[in-house]
């Protein structure tokens, strides 16, 4: 499904873009499945209100950000995490070893803020750079409704954060790239395509200023198996050398030795995230 042009593009710019990857019945079932997440149907989140039968589904999402590691509440999702024509993809442009370790499924609803500028390895380190975001657009995504914005391109380092003052983010930090300025590129892309990137290119996402559209995505991380993964879930969790909440979606696994654990519990994403800063 891709060529070694496709590959190359990964390696060299950081991230790829499938179009049309899923098909419609496919995004169907994970409108139906997001819808009956967030009302309490597979399992009550701390944080969630109560839900009137009757309210319709848009009111219920209205409500909401995200929720991180919906696989563990969601057959529907845990299932997408194996997506054959995903994983087939990865193995191509990482390695024929493929773990994941996070899922997110985001509504973001209009009026609600972005994310800034930020590298995901900042976040979920490895121990080889392996780590990659795949983004599942759920609706259209478009810059006026909070689309992904990405610099194309593989920085060498993390970069440091500074105190964030734009309304259009919801962190209270986010990466100056004020020397990246005129390389920065929305992400538009229609339902059922996939965005694959890699854990050190820069991206980001506006808030969505529309008034009746919903940008809904399910993001899913992997990594290659071959690495450990020394996170504590932005110290939520005790600090690991190999963090063994994980899935093996493809190939083998160097350290099934050490068995896994089921250490990260579902959480409601708040509006406004302070994560590993003191800013």
């Amino acid at each position: 499904m891709i060529t070694q042009e496709n590959i190359r593009q990964y390696q060299e710019q950081g991230y790829l873009v499938v179009p049309n990857l899923l098909s419609p019945a496919e995004i169907a079932a994970l409108k139906k499945e997001t819808a009956a997440i967030f009302r309490g149907e597979r399992g009550h989140i701390e944080g969630m209100v109560s839900v009137d039968e009757n309210e319709p589904d848009d009111e219920v999402l209205k409500k909401y950000v995200a929720i991180h590691f919906p696989h563990k509440i969601s057959k529907v999702i845990y299932n997408y995490l194996f997506h054959r024509d995903i994983v087939n993809i990865l193995t191509q442009i990482v390695s024929p070893n493929m773990k994941c370790m996070q899922s997110m499924l985001f509504v973001k609803a209009p009026g609600k803020a972005g994310q800034s500028w930020h590298q995901d390895e900042y976040y979920i380190p490895t121990r080889d750079k392996s780590l990659i975001g795949v983004w599942i657009a759920i609706d259209d995504a478009t810059v006026d409704n909070g689309c992904l914005w990405i610099i194309p391109g593989r920085p060498g380092y993390i970069m440091p954060r500074v105190k964030n003052s734009s309304p259009e983010y919801a962190d209270v930090d986010t990466i100056d790239i004020t020397p990246y300025e005129n390389e920065k590129m929305p992400v538009e892309v229609k339902s059922g395509s996939v965005v694959f990137f890699n854990g050190y290119t820069l991206h980001s996402s506006l808030r969505n200023k529309t008034k009746d559209c919903f940008r809904t995505a399910l993001v899913n991380h992997y990594m290659s198996a071959e690495s450990m993964l020394p996170w504590d879930q932005d110290g939520h969790l005790p600090p690991t050398e190999d963090l063994r909440d994980i899935v093996m979606v493809a190939g083998e696994d160097p350290y099934a030795y050490k068995g896994t654990v089921a250490a990260n519990k579902p959480y409601l994403r708040p509006e406004v995230l302070k994560i590993k800063t003191g800013l």
